[in-house]
């Protein structure tokens, strides 16, 4: 069986050999990077299955580049745990909406690193099954991962997408944050309800130009569900 590859992109050489011996010591391949243009060297060259980047790193921030990796289709499904000695809420929601799957904070266990990034790769495998479906002139479809709003197709990035097909296909249910967590992220999952709201409003915004902004509505105290009035 092929190993895992993890990309670890830190400027602290130290730490980053350390990563280096403690993921290949666990059955990982691992590529190593101390900058973003040695990061894009290796993307180019071969995909990670998880990519551990570190807030700060010298020209290019790395939350600068979590926002341009998941932008760019070729690296948006990657999963991307954020390493950094930030620890406030709002810097962790600030990784969240420029694309951090996860985030961890210095000084780290090894296990708890090691957890999340096995977290990280059992959420990104590609899931299989479920039939592609229509609302309105809204059609879906999970095997392909396709989109397309009034015949046109629009990307939209993978947990929007997964949030969105939840919604369609279960139009008066309201779920809690809680549920949407174990249903989207998986029931080990190391990131807070938070990171619910993050990606509401995410999917939200991605909807708006199609006229789909509010599809999704919040039930104050409680959590959300698709809006079946527009």
């Amino acid at each position: 069986m092929a190993k895992n590859t993890i990309l670890v992109v830190e400027d602290d050489n130290a730490l980053n050999e350390m990563l280096r011996f403690l993921l290949e010591r666990h059955g990982y391949a691992v590529l190593q990077a101390t900058t973003v243009k040695q990061a894009q060297a290796h993307i180019s060259s071969r995909i990670p299955d998880v990519i551990v980047l570190d807030w700060m790193l010298p020209g290019i921030s790395g939350i600068e580049y979590a926002r341009k990796l998941k932008s760019h289709p070729l690296t948006a499904d990657i999963g991307l745990i954020m390493l950094t000695a930030k620890s406030e809420e709002e810097d962790k929601v600030r990784g969240l909406d420029c694309g951090a799957d996860d985030y961890i904070t210095k000084p780290f266990s090894n296990n708890e690193l090691l957890a999340r990034i096995r977290s990280s790769l059992r959420r990104t495998r590609p899931q299989h099954g479920g039939a592609e479906f229509e609302y309105r002139d809204i059609s879906i479809d999970p095997v392909s991962r396709r989109l397309k709003i009034a015949n046109q197709v629009v990307t939209i990035a993978r947990k929007e997408f997964e949030l969105l097909y939840l919604f369609l296909r279960q139009p008066n249910r309201v779920y809690e944050r809680a549920q949407l967590l174990d249903q989207i992220w998986g029931k080990d999952t190391y990131v807070d309800e938070r990171t619910v709201d993050v990606y509401i409003r995410r999917l939200r915004s991605s909807l708006e130009q199609y006229g789909y902004g509010e599809l999704i509505i919040t039930i104050r105290g409680v959590g959300y569900r698709l809006n079946a009035d527009i």
